[in-house]
């Protein structure tokens, strides 16, 4: 028998996380982002972009709060089964209107599809070099006028440990619960997250996962972002979440039926040029 390869790809990253996020952290996530973003997704017209959707909170929200059509884009395969067995779950009108995209975003190729995209809990966890790749991706993804909602990785490197005990939860006999420390490692921040689950006699499981976090200001987001054609949405000053819209030649903070008429002309010569390379 082969010996298995020690390698692990990109998307079997959060495999130990997937068991215990919704149990642990998905309540208090789906308020926040209830909080965040449920007013600027409740105003989209063509389509909301979930970067990064996890397990779906931000995903389902959106589902709930617009009538538009919604892209889901999770490459991590163990986040993703939890968001396709959460969608199993929705009535068929609902589960018409998502597309689950199994890659990340400058792999799956959307253009034009979106005039409100969310990042949520995301950007903290890419490398510079990810997040370079990303910014034109959302540019291609997001009609011209539209706007991203970026929550925004940590500022600085933490000065010392950071811990943060998750609140136990009980699933029948059983107590769940964890915790995070996050502390630096270079230019970057080591996040360890702790699992266990307990029953009348003790300690039953315990798991590890660590994640690691290139920190980046605001002012730095801002500037990486300006290079790919966005500029600040006035009237956004949650100091979590940076908020920008794409350019447009016609106006700035709307999106309207000219724009959306022309976003769907140029996704229809993308889809042309596209089917005459590969035919």
């Amino acid at each position: 028998m082969a010996k298995a390869p020690t390698y692990r790809s990109p998307t079997d990253s959060y495999a130990v996380t997937a068991e215990f996020y919704d149990v642990l952290q998905a309540g208090e996530d789906e308020t926040r982002v209830r909080h965040l973003y449920g007013r600027e997704v409740a105003k989209a017209r063509v389509g909301v972009l979930d970067i990064g959707a996890g397990t779906g909170r931000v995903t389902l929200m959106s589902l709930a709060e617009s009538q538009v059509d919604v892209h889901a884009v999770e490459p991590a395969r163990a986040m993703r089964t939890s968001l396709m067995t959460r969608l199993a779950a929705l009535p068929a009108r609902q589960r018409e209107r998502v597309t689950v995209h199994p890659h990340a975003l400058e792999e799956a190729a959307l253009y034009a599809v979106a005039d409100v995209a969310v990042c949520h809990n995301t950007v903290a966890c890419l490398s510079p070099s990810a997040r370079h790749a990303l910014w034109p991706a959302i540019g291609a993804a997001l009609v011209p006028g539209g706007s991203l909602f970026l929550q925004l990785p940590p500022a600085r490197l933490p000065a010392r440990n950071v811990l943060r005990v998750l609140p136990q939860q009980r699933i029948g006999e059983h107590a769940y619960g964890g915790r995070m420390v996050m502390s630096t490692a270079g230019n970057r921040i080591r996040t360890r997250v702790d699992y266990w689950v307990r029953g009348v006699e003790g300690v039953l499981r315990e798991h590890s996962e660590t994640f690691w976090m290139w920190p980046a200001s605001r002012s730095q987001v801002i500037d990486d972002l300006e290079r790919h054609g966005f500029v600040p949405l006035p009237g956004h000053d949650d100091p979590a979440v940076l908020a920008v819209t794409l350019r447009t030649p016609w106006r700035d903070d709307v999106v309207t039926p000219t724009t959306v008429a022309l976003a769907h002309r140029r996704r229809d010569v993308t889809t042309r040029v596209v089917a005459r390379s590969h035919g």
